[in-house]
């Protein structure tokens, strides 16, 4: 995403929220680790990891829980 990019935590459906915050989950991978080439090497280790993929399933929850607040739980 770009400086000028918008991004927006409204989604139309819950699926586009999930995704959205799927989509930040990584991004936020890719911030703290800017390098794609160690990311790259890392990812064989964590996708081995329990404790690794419950962390991101938790870090998913929280972005999708905000999400879900911003779209006032697609009432």
């Amino acid at each position: 995403m770009t400086t000028t990019e918008r991004l927006s935590l409204v989604t139309p459906t819950v699926e586009e929220g999930r995704d959205l915050a799927i989509k930040l989950a990584r991004s936020t991978v890719k911030a703290t680790q800017p390098d794609a080439e160690v990311r790259a090497r890392l990812r064989p280790v964590y996708a081995e990891d329990p404790l690794a993929l419950v962390a991101i399933a938790h870090v998913v929850a929280a972005e999708f829980a905000t999400i879900a607040a911003a779209n006032d739980y697609w009432r």
